[in-house]
C-alpha cells in the first residue's frame, strides 16, 4: 500500500468511526427495539388482579415487553388457568430473548390452548426469532391448518419464506 492510500484509508477510518460509535449506541437491539424495552425490570406499578391482565396487553401492544412480561407474570399467579395470559407471557419473554422461561410459558399455554391456531402461531414466531427455521415452519403450517385465513399467520409464512430465500442469496 503507497503513502496516498494509506492517508486515504487513515482519513476515511478516521470519518467512520464516528459513525460506527453512532450506529452503536442509538440504545437499539437487533429486533430495533431500545436496550429499556428489552430488559425485564425488578418491579413494576402494581394493579389490582382484576385488572393485572388488561395491564399486561397494554403494556404489550406498547412494545413494552419487559414490564408486559411482569404483568404477565402476575396475572399466572393470580389465573393459572389462563391460556392467554400464559401465551402472552410466552411471547414476552421472546420479545426480551429469555427463551428459557418462554419455553416453560409456552408449555404451560400449550397444556391449556395447545389446540389454537395462535398457539402454533406464536410458537412458530419464537422459533423464527431464535432461527430455528424448520420448527418455525413446522409450527406455522400448523396454525395454517388450523386458520387458514389468518392474515397474521399468512403473514409470518410470508416472512419466513422471505427469511430463507434472503439467506440462500448470501
Amino acid at each position: 500500500m503507497g503513502t496516498l492510500e494509506r492517508k486515504l484509508a487513515s482519513a476515511l477510518l478516521a470519518c467512520a468511526l464516528p459513525l460506527l460509535a453512532a450506529c452503536n449506541s442509538t440504545g437499539l437491539s437487533s429486533f430495533g427495539n431500545s436496550t429499556a424495552e428489552l430488559e425485564l425490570p425488578s418491579s413494576v406499578e402494581e394493579y389490582p388482579d382484576n385488572e393485572v391482565f388488561k395491564v399486561a396487553k397494554v403494556q404489550f401492544a406498547a412494545g413494552n415487553y419487559g414490564h408486559a412480561a411482569r404483568y404477565y407474570e402476575r396475572t399466572v399467579e393470580v389465573q393459572p388457568n389462563n391460556g392467554e395470559a400464559w401465551l402472552g407471557l410466552a411471547a414476552s419473554y421472546d420479545r426480551v430473548r429469555r427463551f428459557d422461561l418462554a419455553d416453560r410459558a409456552y408449555r404451560e399455554a400449550g397444556r391449556l390452548i395447545g389446540d389454537r391456531a395462535e398457539y402454533y402461531n406464536n410458537i412458530g414466531y419464537s422459533y423464527l426469532l431464535r432461527g430455528d427455521v424448520v420448527k418455525a415452519r413446522s409450527n406455522f403450517l400448523k396454525a395454517h391448518e388450523l386458520d387458514p385465513a389468518s392474515a397474521t399467520i399468512n403473514n409470518n409464512l410470508d416472512l419466513l419464506r422471505d427469511n430463507v430465500a434472503r439467506s440462500k442469496q448470501r
